[in-house]
């Protein structure tokens, strides 16, 4: 009887006088795993961050922005708070400008004038590194995003209690100029990283009514309505549109987090489905091998066959070194996959205006699933090979020439 180590050694000794022909077979079969490792695993990563991005959001949060011929009034506010799972509305104003820091930069910022304890509810993943939010009646206090503090090497630039300038473009009397906004600093936040709807790294976060008094918005720029739990995105969502029809625009984190997904997965199954074509070609590669190895050693398996060895060991023997080079192949292509993985995520996502960057999820899943089907390979690709020298007779196999 064969013991699995005779197998091994059998199959190892028979690689090794081939050399050549089994590392090209190799090749081919580890570009199936190198290829699944790779695509998938890095576009699960961005997938992971979009979603994770919209997620932190608020799930349960839907925003609501105005048409250009629609101002939200106090009544709107409270048809709001008056649906069915709304647990908090919260108006906001938000303007643009350009915030130069000490060291000469100058930076794209945002401002919204917002409940800022009611916005840390709703994204739960701000936090404050330095000082503390400022009450709702400092008007002309702030809290900073972390790059509004520090830049890319981690040098400060603001402190708490200083003062920060940002430059501004209004509208008075038809008219366009420039407005310089003064804000000291009550707080600053810590770095939050890519973020695809607000980027509160860089904004300047004020107390609401300063939208009125500092900012000279005299109309709402949008609402944040949260509710109990995303059961109720859909209703809320849809009592909203059968109201306004297109006087507002709706925007549901959690929606768009799902449909995202979808797109996403859709997306996987189309690269899955790629990545096996790669896995197939694999197959007629080692079939071809083993096709050509069994001719090559038909008068060695007639001497086995002629020493006792059964068609079951002889099958039992071209099958473990179809899968000897598969097995081979398969971690080959997963080490080769992680490393263009990484490569392919160490370049940056360009996603509208924000940039992203992600980190591939090369899972447990995806590894044992790619190894399980280089396995296959080898062992779908030898099994007629393998088969048919099984049959091959003793006495015919020893007058081959």
């Amino acid at each position: 009887m064969l013991s699995p180590l005779d197998v091994l050694r059998f199959a190892v000794s028979i690689l090794r006088e081939r050399r050549v022909r089994a590392v090209l077979t190799i090749i081919g079969i580890a570009i199936g795993p190198a290829a699944m490792v790779a695509i998938i695993g890095t576009v699960q990563g961005y997938s992971n961050v979009i979603i994770g991005q919209l997620s932190s959001l608020g799930e349960n949060t839907i925003v609501v922005f105005p048409s250009t011929t629609y101002s939200i009034k106090q009544s709107d506010i409270s048809f709001f708070k008056g649906l069915r799972g709304v647990s908090s509305v919260t108006p906001f104003y938000t303007i643009n400008g350009v915030y130069k820091r000490s060291d000469g930069k100058e930076i794209e910022v945002s401002i919204y004038a917002v409940d800022i304890n009611e916005l840390f509810k709703i994204i739960s993943s701000l936090a404050v590194k330095e000082g503390a939010i400022p009450p709702s009646t400092a008007y002309t206090t702030c809290v900073v995003g972390y790059k509004i503090a520090y830049d890319d090497e981690g040098n400060k630039y603001v402190d708490v209690g200083g003062v920060v300038t940002v430059r501004t473009v209004v509208v008075e009397d038809d008219k366009i100029r420039t407005k310089l906004l003064n804000f000291r600093v009550s707080g600053i936040l810590e770095e939050y990283g890519n973020a695809l709807v607000m980027n509160p790294d860089a904004t300047i976060y004020i107390p609401l009514e300063a939208g009125r008094t500092v900012l000279g918005i005299n109309k709402y720029s949008g609402v944040l309505i949260t509710v109990k739990s995303s059961e109720y995105i859909g209703e809320v969502t849809d009592e909203i549109n059968d109201r306004y029809k297109e006087l507002l625009q709706i925007v549901a984190f959690e929606r768009i987090a799902h449909s995202v997904g979808s797109v996403i997965n859709t997306l996987n199954f189309l690269l899955f489905t790629l990545s096996i074509s790669a896995f197939i070609v694999a197959i007629t590669g080692i079939m071809a091998t083993m096709f050509t190895s069994v001719i090559e050693r038909t008068r060695e398996i007639g001497v086995l066959k002629a020493i006792g060895y059964s068609s079951k060991h002889i099958l039992i023997l071209i099958l473990a070194e179809s899968t000897v080079m598969s097995i081979i192949g398969g971690f080959i292509g997963i080490g080769l996959g992680t490393i263009g993985a990484y490569i392919l995520a160490s370049r940056s996502f360009r996603l509208g205006n924000v940039v992203l960057y992600a980190s591939p999820d090369i899972s447990p899943w995806l590894l044992g699933f790619s190894i399980g089907m280089a396995v296959l390979v080898g062992v779908v690709g030898g099994f007629i090979p393998a088969y048919r020298a099984s049959k091959i007779m003793p006495v015919e196999a020893l007058r081959y020439e």
